[in-house]
């Protein structure tokens, strides 16, 4: 299995798929069995999606480039250097070590801000899908705020919740995350504050989706920050059509609902089709 080496020395395996064109999937390829794939499911979410989507991609006539750069990142975090440019570094890497000199990209939530970060710094790119985040107007502030939060948190674990989980309500959650992985998302935050997205411009293929009510409201312990998902695709959707953006908003979805596979591979894979 390739290994590919990231920016602050960690080691990450890297899987591929299928054959045809390279689309790079940073995501989980495993499905998740056990007590975490019951915390999933309670949570909203599906354990098999990262395996269902790498599946669908490969069976679709391409080659599915796999690397569970969260879940490393979590495991192995990097508080003090994961900025946008060490991201699309990792990135890079990954798809050096499928010896894929040029892929498309599809990521989801904070992995497809890293996507069009990564569109602005390399050539190699042939087409760039973004889910759960949109390419203009994106909440970086909400984002930067929400993660100090979190780590002001992760210094001072507030006491579990009673009850059960609430899908999309994270202050049903106990809150688990260590301080230094934390930190690494508010220094990603922090490296973007002067990022304008309305100067972009992309001359690969694109697309942009989100679930129409995915838009953020936290409670009282996150001060009540609000991080507006499809409200910006919603409002700049002929803009974005304008600059060559192909935008969907998937009726009745949340956040959680427009990340599985179920969700995406409909939208994702006819895309990619007729883009490459």
């Amino acid at each position: 299995m390739p290994i590919a080496r990231l920016h602050d020395g960690s080691s990450i395996e890297v899987t591929a798929r299928g054959a045809g064109p390279a689309i790079l999937l940073p995501i989980d390829a495993q499905p998740v069995v056990g007590a975490q794939a019951e915390a999933m499911r309670a949570w909203g979410a599906d354990p098999d999606s990262g395996h269902k989507l790498a599946t669908g991609v490969a069976d679709a006539g391409f080659r599915a480039i796999t690397a569970d750069y969260e879940g490393h990142r979590l495991r192995h975090p990097a508080p003090a250097t994961l900025t946008a440019a060490n991201v699309t570094a990792d990135l890079l890497a990954i798809a050096d070590a499928a010896a894929a000199d040029r892929f498309a990209y599809y990521g989801y939530s904070w992995l497809a801000l890293c996507g069009l970060q990564l569109a602005l710094r390399t050539d190699r790119l042939t087409a760039l899908a973004m889910g759960g985040y949109p390419p203009l107007d994106g909440p970086y502030e909400a984002m930067l705020a929400v993660t100090r939060t979190a780590h002001r948190l992760a210094l001072d674990p507030p006491p579990p919740p009673a009850g059960e989980p609430v899908p999309g309500d994270w202050d049903s959650v106990a809150f688990t995350q260590t301080p230094d992985q934390t930190r690494q998302f508010v220094t990603l935050y922090e490296s973007l504050r002067d990022f304008d997205d309305r100067q972009v411009r992309l001359a690969v293929p694109r697309l942009a989706f989100a679930g129409e009510q995915d838009d953020i409201r936290y409670g009282p312990a996150w001060d009540n920050a609000y991080v507006a998902l499809a409200e910006p695709l919603r409002r700049n959707r002929a803009e974005l059509e304008a600059y060559g953006w192909e935008v969907r908003l998937v009726p009745g979805a949340d956040h959680m609902v427009a990340l599985q596979a179920a969700t995406v591979l409909p939208i994702l894979i006819p895309w990619l089709r007729s883009s490459l």
